[in-house]
């Protein structure tokens, strides 16, 4: 039999009655339990298998087609992927939902019990890892032969718990009952290198010696894609020590700890996703997981491009590598490596195939979130690397004062070195020396990168800044988040194939003045408030859920929040729209300005919810631990979704996009993906207020005093009065200061323009009918923001990669 060609595989069946014997078989053989004595973590992991089984057939066809096609493969580089919990969408993928849920019964469990004993993988955090999972999952519903890379992270970043209002943060001990959704591969294991030093052979090349190997061991997880037969993958590397690295010796003598230190110290890398990096070790270990994964991945990709053979001036035709950030901006120094060191090239010609597999996606205009790395850590941990970057260094400066001679001030803003107050490598210029394609991820952003933050490459090298929007996946974040929605809209449309062309849903559009449809419409928000559970299903929902930074300007949100508090306490039988405000996200563990708005925002909601004549009116909550799961609670009960950073700061956005699919209505600046949401969704239909960019930046340049609009704007000197006074528990004066004396964020230029817009929210509020039609026309329209429609343009214009398709036979 030929199994690589998935011929001679038993078919599995698609009836209820097949679909629960192979989930018996599964319980019996492979948890070694009966239905009698089986607990619900038998039945959850044996359902698990089951439906794993059926893609993994799938898998085997995909791997088939790939293998005959010989396609250019799409390798997508990211440190995070945030997958949200799988069985409900792999259900939904599958087409199991009807057998899987006959079978549950006829076992005696319920699928609700099943959901909730689904793990979400603790490997991402933000709207990075969001992006990440949303655009793997578009790939393979694309059919683009894909392979997604990361770190497997043992404890993910962190589970957010609050103590006395402060952010604490708890492990993610997600894999604590194993993660039954992945496949290991250790005969996939590969070798990484750090410190030692470099040498040159007899034939003048360099050798690295290593002083420490550690080995990255493989597992898989499966990605299908929806209404179709593709199933790609997400290949993650766990660090593990080399075969050298317990010492029985010592173990023996009983000294237990010192016998496995290098075991630790190599398991280390891939513990936690982004450790702590505000000590010179953090900073180690950061730079060595983010070597780790792109060794690991990079020497995986060769060898899978072997399997097909051909010479490496092959390479880029049938390998295009995305780098998801400056994370993964390693891989260039490292391909280079692989290609001149251990392939035997020249350089020329291996900088050539390298710069043609690469492209980088940037995902910041914050000068401080481009990543840098001081050149001693470099030196000391992977010193090859800084050689290597040394020359791609040195020929970029030769070209740069070959096309502006006599630009000094040119030559040293684009050197990947730099050079004060400390040497230090920059990543993000590695990252556009080493690619053919540059793309930000909002049009206003991609514009702003070409003028400002990296305007000198993009000066020298027009043709190779492009942008792509970001999208979010419709099936996961409205057919699985939101299906009471999803059956309104299937049946207004017709049939489900919104959910892979959202395009469709702007045939809901003939319903904007249908009162039965608008009604319904209205129904389903209030239940999803009421299952949400966290407020008046009746008051106006209002949701700020994202990553805490100071740009993001959650502390504005607050200080209305303080203003609305006030208007109550000095008219308690005034016409107060009521409302309830939800904030939920994370802030980095060593971001104690982000911190402290957190731990303020928790005293404010304990005031709030103290006083029975504000409650009626208004109510905060901070639910801990937001991540995809908590998301697809709260994205589909929110009325009003605050998009409100600095103009010019935020790159996209994705959060925004969900909430619009969702029916709710933007307050926002004219930042990131907000300016396409607006257009596309109507400027009637969206909340605008604030500074644009270039307000903001001429506003900072001419000389910025935030004192000033203190004193002379009442409302928001009492809000601000009211925390420096320790009326909130006397915490928070930190915040205060800061606004007040430097406020980098123009949050208090902007507090006027915002209150008075939440003024225009509640005079719209309180027009039901025109309200819920505002909904449905955001909905309706959101449907360029798929990752379908993402990944589509990365296709055509980056990848230039073309979609195999797998069929049943």
């Amino acid at each position: 039999m030929d199994f690589r060609n998935g011929i001679g595989l038993r078919p599995l069946g698609s009836s209820a009655a097949e679909f629960e014997q192979d989930l018996l078989s599964n319980l019996y053989y492979r948890r070694g339990t009966t239905v009698e004595s089986a607990s619900a973590q038998d039945a959850y992991e044996s359902l698990v298998l089951t439906v794993r089984d059926r893609l993994a057939e799938r898998r085997a066809r995909t791997t088939a087609a790939h293998y005959a096609a010989n396609p250019r493969w799409v390798y997508y580089l990211s440190a995070e992927y945030l997958l949200g919990r799988q069985l409900e969408q792999n259900i939904l993928y599958s087409g199991t939902g009807e057998i899987a849920t006959a079978a549950m019964k006829a076992l005696g469990v319920s699928p609700e019990e099943m959901d909730e004993l689904d793990i979400e993988p603790g490997l991402g955090n933000g709207g990075l890892g969001r992006l990440a999972a949303c655009l793997v999952d578009a790939m393979a519903t694309l059919d683009i032969p894909a392979i997604g890379y990361g770190i497997r992270y043992d404890f993910g970043i962190f589970k957010q718990t609050f103590v006395d209002g402060a952010q604490v943060e708890k492990p993610d001990d997600w894999t604590f009952q194993g993660n039954p959704w992945e496949f290991p591969a250790p005969d996939d294991r590969q070798t990484v290198f750090f410190y030692g030093h470099t040498t040159r052979d007899e034939a003048g090349r360099t050798k690295w010696i290593p002083g420490e190997i550690v080995l990255g061991e493989p597992s898989h997880m499966l990605v299908p894609g929806y209404g179709t037969e593709t199933v790609n993958i997400v290949r993650l590397w766990r660090a593990r020590g080399s075969e050298s690295s317990f010492d029985l010796e010592r173990f023996s003598a009983g000294q237990y700890a010192e016998a496995v230190q290098e075991a630790v110290r190599a398991e280390n890398i891939s513990k936690v996703l982004y450790p702590d990096d505000s000590t010179e070790l953090g900073r180690e270990l950061r730079l060595k997981q983010q070597y780790f994964l792109v060794s690991c991945s990079l020497r995986d990709i060769l060898r899978r491009f072997r399997l097909w053979g051909g010479p490496l001036t092959d390479f880029p035709a049938k390998s295009v590598i995305q780098l998801n950030d400056t994370h993964p901006s390693l891989a260039i120094p490292e391909l280079m490596r692989l290609l001149v060191d251990e392939e035997g090239l020249g350089w020329d010609e291996a900088w050539l195939l390298t710069q043609r597999t690469f492209a980088y996606t940037c995902h910041t205009l914050l000068p401080e979130a481009l990543e840098t790395w001081p050149v001693a850590l470099f030196e000391r941990l992977l010193p090859r690397h800084l050689e290597i970057i040394y020359e791609i260094n040195q020929r970029l400066l030769d070209e740069v004062r070959s096309r502006y001679p006599g630009d000094i001030d040119r030559v040293r803003r684009m050197s990947l070195i730099q050079e004060a107050p400390e040497r230090r490598v920059r990543m993000a210029h590695l990252a556009v020396a080493g690619t053919s394609a540059v793309n930000g991820v909002a049009e206003l952003h991609s514009q702003l990168l070409a003028e400002t933050t990296l305007h000198d490459f993009a000066t020298m090298w027009p043709g190779k800044f492009r942008n792509v929007t970001n999208g979010v996946s419709p099936r996961r974040f409205l057919r699985i988040a939101n299906p009471a929605l999803s059956e309104l809209i299937t049946s207004a449309l017709g049939d489900s194939r919104w959910a892979g062309d959202l395009d469709r849903l702007r045939g809901l559009e003939r319903f904007a003045d249908d009162p039965a449809f608008l009604r319904s419409w209205r129904d389903i928000k209030r239940a999803n408030k009421a299952r949400l559970g966290l407020g008046d299903p009746d008051a106006l929902m209002d949701v700020m859920v994202k990553r805490f930074h100071e740009y993001k300007r959650q502390q504005l949100k607050l200080l209305h929040v303080i203003t609305q508090y006030h208007r109550i306490k000095d008219n308690p039988g005034g016409d107060h729209v009521p409302r309830t405000v939800l904030f939920a996200g994370k802030a980095a563990p060593a971001y104690h300005a982000a911190k402290s708005i957190i731990r303020l925002i928790n005293a404010v909601a304990a005031t709030i919810e103290a006083d029975p004549a504000v409650t009626p009116y208004l109510k905060v909550v901070f639910p801990p631990n937001y991540n995809v799961t908590l998301g697809e609670l709260i994205i589909p009960a929110a009325d009003l979704s605050e998009q409100i950073s600095l103009a010019g700061k935020e790159a996209s956005g994705t959060g925004n996009m969900k909430l619009a699919l969702n029916g709710a209505l933007t307050i926002g600046t004219l930042d990131g993906a907000n300016i396409e949401i607006r257009e596309r969704v109507g400027a009637e239909n969206f909340f605008l207020f604030g500074l644009d960019t270039p307000a903001a930046t001429e506003l900072k340049a001419s000389g910025y005093h935030p004192r000033s609009y203190y004193e002379r704007d009442p409302e928001l000197r009492a809000a601000l009065d009211a925390i420096m006074s320790g009326a909130f528990g006397g915490v928070g004066k930190e915040v205060a200061e800061s606004l007040l004396n430097w406020d980098e964020y123009l949050t208090l230029a902007d507090f006027r323009a915002y209150a008075e817009c939440q003024e225009a929210v509640d005079r719209a509020w309180q027009d039901q009918t025109a309200w819920t039609k505002a909904s449905l026309l955001n909905t309706a329209r959101a449907g360029y923001f798929s990752a379908d429609r993402t990944v589509s343009d990365y296709a055509s214009t980056i990848w230039h990669v073309e979609p195999v398709r797998v069929t049943r036979d």
